[in-house]
Order: structure tokens, then sequence, then C-alpha cells
């Protein structure tokens, strides 16, 4: 699997397993939300540095956001749309 891809899998994997919005992940990890959701389309090529920030937001490894995905498992699906009721 291409490395821009399995990252963008594992990002999104672990920040909706967290229930973490894109737009609080990129703002807790200090880096721009259109940005955090070019990694997620495995758009972006982001910088050790980057990778670095978010894993350590989310709470994870580094190496968490390389991990491979298992024979047949599917993507990770969103996060439901909207806001949150008060």
């Amino acid at each position: 699997m291409h490395g821009r891809k399995l990252i963008a899998i594992n990002v999104r994997r672990i920040r909706v397993a967290l229930g973490v919005s894109q737009e609080r992940l990129a703002f807790d990890a200090g880096v721009d939300r259109s940005y955090l959701g070019g990694m997620e389309r495995g758009e972006a090529n982001p910088t050790v540095d980057v990778l670095d920030k978010i894993a350590s937001t989310l709470g994870v490894p580094l190496a968490e956001l390389f991990a491979e995905m298992e024979d047949g498992a599917q993507p990770p699906q969103g996060l439901p749309r909207g806001r949150k009721p008060a």
C-alpha cells in the first residue's frame, strides 16, 4: 500500500475511534484543517514533524500511523456530519 494512503487510513481510523472531529484534531495539533483533510484523503504529503504532532495529539505512538491494515479490513467511515446537540 502507498505510504500516504496508509497514513490517511490510520489517521482517520484513530481519530474516528476516539470520536474527534477533523477540526478539533487540527486545532489541537496546530495544523490547518484543510491540510489534515488532504492528509486523510491521501493527497497531502506530511512531514515527520507534522505526523509527530498528530500522533502525540491522538495519544498514539508515531508507528501506529504506519500500521498495515488486516486483509479484508474496510477503510474507516467518518463521524456523523453536523454539530453535536447542545
